[in-house]
């Protein structure tokens, strides 16, 4: 958007998400997201305008979504991605999110 205003809201996020651009696939953290992007945590750069997909779980950790997108740009701590189609769950009506899952959260394995 030309002055700089999101169309939707953003919020601070933990996740693990996979994600696929030509150069291979890549695991990293998200830091934020919205309905329309995201911000992975990296150093790892990539081309702007080039096509990515990501798998991350959002609500629950046994549901993983799948996004597809573009990278729109590199930080010195990461890259920013907006997608192609708006997720739908992450449309607040309201004025807020709903929540999302935190990888702080998950629940640790027991071994026996």
């Amino acid at each position: 958007m030309g002055n700089n205003q999101r169309q939707y809201p953003r919020r601070a996020a933990f996740i693990i998400a996979e994600y696929t651009l030509e150069e291979g696939t890549y695991r990293d953290v998200v830091k934020n997201i919205s309905a329309d992007g995201l911000f992975v945590r990296t150093w790892r750069k990539f081309v702007a305008e080039e096509s990515i997909s990501l798998k991350f779980p959002l609500f629950q950790f046994d549901n993983i979504i799948q996004v597809f997108g573009k990278v729109v740009r590199n930080d010195h701590d990461g890259f920013a991605v907006t997608f192609d189609e708006p997720i739908n769950g992450l449309i607040c009506k309201d004025g807020r999110l709903p929540e999302i899952v935190h990888e702080g959260d998950r629940s640790p394995r027991i071994s026996r």
